[in-house]
């Protein structure tokens, strides 16, 4: 049985792991052979990962010493230990989508943002389990198993989806960072059940060219993490324009890092009215409550605002969506009854089948991109009147497996909505609740002004302070 590395090592968030590496108190090869390590001690219970690339890690690890040993110049992320969500292909790797359909499919190239991550240094250590097809928020998966939320080791709790595995191998220590998707909440929704940090980007802000899509309206990529300034670092890196992604080519942001430390003080913020809270957790109200106090400390006005009746109940039009464009891309898959998929995957994707088969299909797949359209512009005065939105990124914390309703869509309440009208979303942890599950908080904000979502997240979590608790690594395996 592999030896525990030291907690604090295995739970240290990025940008704490990148100051060591370049003070040289700590070494890219012990880094990477500690998250190995716990890879290979935790993951037969927690199922986090469907390929690990030990050999190739351990050789990456060695060759960035050697680069920093040499003096050559190196960014923050040189050096650090990365997982991939398993629809971001690598180039003679399997990629299978979640999907045991795809269980020996191999990509014949290298996604972008992960092409962009190998360059700044980082070492991928393998790719992470996920819901079928990206397409659920509980994080279960009927034929290639369902990742272990490790905030609790004795009940099988979700782990949010569909960026599930991601989400696990972040909280258990397994690696300080990996990616995953967005396409109704799936990376907000891990980023809550399992106390990270998740950043929803704006469609078009990161290229996703190489990653299987779901719903190429709505599918975005962004990091998990454990703390905001490590989002941030990945956000600097994988941000910007692609040629092979026309989605991008409009939006060519420039590429400083976002300056997380300018103060807050004069932001506005709107807290959405009643009906739209009802109905919380009562330790997600009770954090909710505390952070809304937190900013409010730091200068930011805080003010509840008139929403749309409509604003988080978008779950119709948004499923019209991504069923549609997902059966476009998967109906033979689906159709095939001999097919080994989880059975609420497949029904769902097949609700596109409608969509894609006549003119009044087509009319109904039509109406909700319009409706987007239209929600978009009836949105755009409320983000004249404030800076960003505040709600809880999921209203409960992570309940048992056992419990699960694959019918029903809880953990995507708040989370739908950002994507159907093109925004962005930050989710940071708020606290942990009385049963020792993390709650979390979700910043939301206007298309494109992720630096300001990561401004307002490091300021809040800086007034928030420690967790006080986290996922035991000493008692996995």
């Amino acid at each position: 049985m592999p030896q525990t590395a030291d907690p604090a090592l295995l739970l240290a968030p990025l940008h704490a792991l990148s100051h060591r590496l370049a003070a040289g108190s700590l070494t890219a090869a012990a880094l990477t052979e500690a998250c190995l390590s716990h890879i290979a001690r935790a993951d037969p219970k927690l199922h986090a990962f469907v390929e690990v690339y030990a050999d190739e890690a351990r050789a990456m690890a060695e060759a960035a010493d050697i680069v920093r040993a040499r003096g050559l110049p190196v960014g923050p992320l040189h050096g650090i230990p990365l997982a991939l969500k398993d629809l971001c292909e690598l180039e003679g790797r399997r990629t299978t989508g979640g999907s045991l359909h795809w269980a020996e499919r191999v990509s014949t190239l290298t996604c972008t943002v992960a092409r962009r991550l190998l360059d700044a240094g980082m070492i991928v250590v393998g790719k992470t389990h996920m819901v079928e097809f990206a397409f659920g928020g509980w994080g279960t998966n009927a034929r290639m198993g369902t990742p272990w939320n490790p905030w609790d080791l004795t009940t099988h709790r979700v782990p949010g989806g569909s960026s599930s595995g991601s989400g696990v191998a972040v909280a258990a220590g397994m690696v300080p960072a990996a990616l995953g998707s967005d396409t109704g909440g799936s990376v907000r929704i891990p980023a809550s059940v399992c106390g990270l940090v998740g950043l929803k980007t704006t469609a078009g802000r990161v290229s996703n060219h190489g990653i299987l899509p779901l719903s190429p309206t709505l599918d975005t990529i962004g990091p998990l993490v454990r703390a905001v300034e490590d989002a941030a670092l990945l956000y600097d890196v994988l941000h910007g324009p692609d040629g092979a992604d026309p989605a991008t080519w409009p939006h060519a942001p420039a590429l400083a890092m976002p300056r997380l430390r300018e103060p807050v003080r004069g932001l506005r913020v709107g807290l959405p009215g009643s009906p739209h809270l009802d109905g919380l957790d009562a330790d997600v109200a009770r954090h909710f409550q505390a952070a809304v106090e937190a900013l409010g400390g730091l200068g930011v006005h805080v003010e509840t605002i008139p929403l749309p009746g409509s604003f988080f109940s978008y779950l119709e039009q948004t499923g019209t969506i991504i069923s549609a464009e997902a059966y476009d891309l998967l109906g033979d898959v689906v159709e095939d009854e001999a097919a080994p998929l989880d059975p609420h995957v497949r029904a769902r994707i097949l609700g596109g089948r409608a969509f894609n088969r006549d003119a009044q299909g087509a009319h109904g797949y039509l109406s909700a991109l319009r409706e987007r359209r239209q929600a978009q512009a009836a949105l755009a005065p409320i983000f004249d009147q404030v800076d960003a939105i505040l709600t809880p990124t999921t209203p409960i914390p992570a309940p048992p497996l056992s419990d699960v309703d694959e019918s029903r869509l809880p953990l995507s309440r708040f989370t739908r909505a950002i994507n159907f009208l093109g925004l962005c979303a930050l989710a940071v942890p708020m606290g942990v609740t009385e049963a020792g599950l993390p709650t979390s908080l979700q910043i939301i904000g206007r298309p494109f002004c992720e630096p300001l979502l990561l401004r307002l997240g490091w300021a809040y979590e800086q007034a928030r302070g420690p967790l006080g608790a986290q996922p035991d690594v000493t008692a996995m395996g």
